[in-house]
């Protein structure tokens, strides 16, 4: 292919996926009643306090996505050297691509693109242990809240209460055994046979050492305590009377619900909503306030960080053998 030609069909792509992009951007915004009732909502509160939270949470979002920025860097330091900066760059352009496909599976191939294309395949399973770390986070808190919803709540037979409590301390277990010997996966997709081919990429993932495997762990609860701070702001400006550990309870229980379902971005908000006001129910009449908060969290946590992403989706360079 002429260098002509690569230029021509690079920006292409560039320009395919930023419209894509901001189709479903506008598809997920314009149509979400919620959104504007959460506008609604702030209406009644005192607007010194609506700007000090809100302004708090637009920061808490730049702060997360600079956590998972370090966290990347962190990573990808055996495949490349890269500036905090470019890591960024990556982050960012990645929630772009995540927002018009399934299970933000996009999120993987925007990020590695800001990789060599040599270190790319690499790029890809080393992300992944960045995401199940998370994925360990979100479960064990959420299993560890689930306990606590279903004996706070559900009154069920002691029988079954004790046998929940087995399976959520066995799933915390079998997460954090897993994690913290990632390397038992690259041996056991190494015994694969049809999986010979790709052994250099799942070596990858054994090199990590328990060391490394807790600071990147560092990370993912540091991320998980400032997004559960973005929602627990949005929800007591609303809704002050709940209290702090009932609040944050219950969104870890929708934090644990919403990571078992494969989604899109574009319906995501609405999973998210039923989610969290099927939880929330138990603790306060105020459905469409939660609702409200939960749909105000998602435009300013993914919908925000894909329009800044849309920048760095140009300066990607597809063909680019040293970049």
């Amino acid at each position: 292919m002429t260098r002509s030609a690569k230029k021509i069909l690079s920006f292409s792509i560039k320009a395919l996926v930023i419209a894509l992009a901001y189709v479903f951007i506008y598809k997920s915004v314009s149509n979400k009643a919620e959104l504007q009732q959460f506008k609604n909502l702030l209406q009644t509160v005192d607007q010194n306090k609506v700007y000090v939270t809100m302004s708090a949470v637009v920061l808490l979002m730049l702060l997360n996505w600079l956590l998972e920025a370090f966290k990347w860097k962190y990573l990808t330091r055996r495949l490349q050297r890269m500036t905090i900066w470019r890591s960024i760059a990556a982050v960012f352009c990645g929630l772009t691509w995540a927002i018009f496909t399934p299970n933000r599976l996009g999120e993987y191939g925007g990020r590695i693109l800001y990789l060599p294309p040599s270190k790319r395949g690499y790029g890809v399973f080393t992300m992944a242990v960045g995401s199940f770390g998370q994925n360990v986070v979100t479960n064990v808190v959420g299993a560890t809240a689930l306990m606590w919803f279903v004996f706070s709540f559900l009154h069920l037979n002691v029988w079954v209460l004790i046998l929940l409590t087995l399976l959520a301390v066995s799933l915390a277990a079998i997460m954090l055994a897993c994690f913290f010997n990632i390397k038992w996966l690259a041996v056991l997709l190494n015994k694969i046979k049809f999986m010979h081919q790709y052994e250099r990429f799942f070596n990858i993932i054994a090199k990590y050492r328990k060391r490394e495997l807790a600071t990147v762990m560092l990370f993912c609860v540091s991320r998980f305590a400032v997004f559960s701070s973005e929602y627990y702001l949005v929800i007591n400006l609303l809704l002050p009377q709940l209290s702090i550990f009932p609040t944050l309870m219950m969104v870890f229980n929708m934090f644990f619900i919403q990571s078992a379902l494969p989604t899109l971005d574009l319906v995501d908000v609405g999973l998210r909503g039923m989610t969290a006001a099927t939880f929330f129910s138990y603790i306060t009449s105020q459905k469409l306030a939660v609702i409200a908060c939960v749909s105000s969290i998602w435009f300013i946590n993914l919908i925000i960080p894909a329009i800044i992403g849309s920048v760095f989706v140009l300066k990607i360079r597809f063909f680019d053998r040293t970049a």
